[in-house]
């Protein structure tokens, strides 16, 4: 980090060489005060846990640190094609001498690019001010509508309305009213059925105590229903004991039927309308990718739906669609996901739609069709590690069959 905050101060100087003494040693001090100060953070930081520090201080401080690392990153990248640009223009006159000009200096320094360097200042200054704006987007929920046509859903089911929340992620909250109001514009759809996949807390299921009496709140006249996520299981922490691990996943187990949500694992349950059904399966985490465990039994929760005309999954991990529903399973029909929060970072506009977990996950936000099978990826209620949204926004969607 020093050696990048001195090449980035180095384009700083260059392109501040014009101006006011007291402005470049105002700009200066600031810059370096910011730089040894993000330095000191990084140093204390492992500390700040036991010293009693806030878990969501500490959440705010990494990610300013991260976003001013990224952004100083982002406009080296400017600088160092600078710098390349006058390597190549110092070896043509190295090699290729040009003729003498009267008081002409060949060794004369090759001048930084003014266009190059504010544009990297610009660019990475733009980062980080995008990322402290996002602070404020983090209970900022919107409404994703999407009908979904099927030619074998039976004619009891046209027109069911479903709500999916996905990666409530509790242990971040810090607003109860903020979350008590997405979860009244959850109760404002009437929806018929409720379906949220997974990742209920961060680690431990203590993280609902404050919650609970928020999110019971959801019903629907076809029920709620849920799956685990990959953060469910308590994965990422160190429990003292398996006992200790597995007493978490029984308590959130627990939580759940507290709150009347019906979690399916690695199981499926018929939904019945107008005499005709529908099976709804649910199974705990699988992920394609390596980190990510492989708890969800396909076999298990798929036996004895052959039966049904139409079938809906509940599956955390959208990776698992690609990897084992549609080669194995072609007869689920929709397929509900969660887990990437569209990396809680990217652009979405009417003809371009972009965030860095692409490069990870080739299905991360939307509606996804292969054949006639359809995935749905929900981008997330709750946020997890940053503190934040910046672009793509915590979502409620609402599908509406046809």
């Amino acid at each position: 980090m020093l050696a990048l905050d001195v090449y980035v101060f180095m384009a700083i100087r260059a392109v501040t060489a014009r101006f006011k003494p007291v402005v470049k040693r105002v700009l200066y001090i600031i810059y370096w005060v910011i730089s040894v100060g993000c330095i000191v953070a990084i140093t204390v930081f492992p500390y700040m846990q036991g010293v009693g520090a806030s878990r969501f201080f500490r959440n705010y401080v990494f990610a300013i640190l991260i976003g001013v690392f990224f952004s100083k990153l982002l406009a080296a990248l400017f600088f160092l094609l600078d710098d390349f640009r006058r390597l190549v223009q110092w070896l043509m006159r190295r090699f290729f001498p040009p003729k003498p000009v009267m008081d002409s200096d060949d060794n004369q320094a090759i001048p930084r690019s003014a266009f190059l360097s504010w544009l990297g200042l610009g660019i990475g200054g733009g980062l980080l001010t995008s990322l402290i704006y996002g602070f404020s987007n983090k209970y900022n929920y919107k409404v994703h509508r999407v009908k979904l046509s099927f030619s074998n859903l039976p004619v009891a089911f046209k027109g069911l309305r479903i709500v999916q929340i996905s990666d409530i992620h509790s242990g971040s909250f810090q607003n109860k009213q903020a979350v008590n109001h997405g979860v009244d514009m959850i109760l404002a759809e009437n929806a018929d059925l409720v379906l949220f996949t997974g990742d209920l807390v961060n680690d431990r299921s203590e993280e609902m105590d404050g919650y609970m009496e928020v999110f019971s709140r959801i019903k629907a006249p076809m029920g709620v229903y849920s799956t685990l996520g990959n953060h469910d299981y308590g994965d990422y922490l160190q429990w003292p004991s398996p006992e200790e691990k597995k007493a978490n996943l029984d308590r959130l187990k627990g939580v759940h039927a507290q709150m009347g949500w019906r979690l399916l694992m690695n199981e499926h349950v018929a939904l019945e309308r107008g005499e005709q059904k529908i099976a709804l399966l649910g199974i705990e985490n699988w992920g394609a990718k390596g980190k990510f465990p492989k708890y969800g039994k396909m076999n298990e929760a798929y036996a004895g739906t052959e039966q049904y005309p139409f079938k809906i999954l509940m599956s955390h991990d959208p990776s698992h669609w690609d990897a084992q529903v549609r080669p194995e399973y072609p007869s689920i029909d929709l397929t509900l996901s969660g887990h990437t929060h569209g990396m809680q970072f990217g652009v979405e506009l009417p003809h371009l739609k972009w965030s860095p977990i692409k490069y990870m996950y080739k299905e991360w936000a939307g509606l996804y069709t292969e054949g006639n099978q359809k995935l749905y990826v929900n981008r997330g209620f709750g946020f997890l590690g940053y503190p934040g949204r910046v672009g793509i926004m915590p979502e409620i969607t609402v599908f509406e069959l046809a």
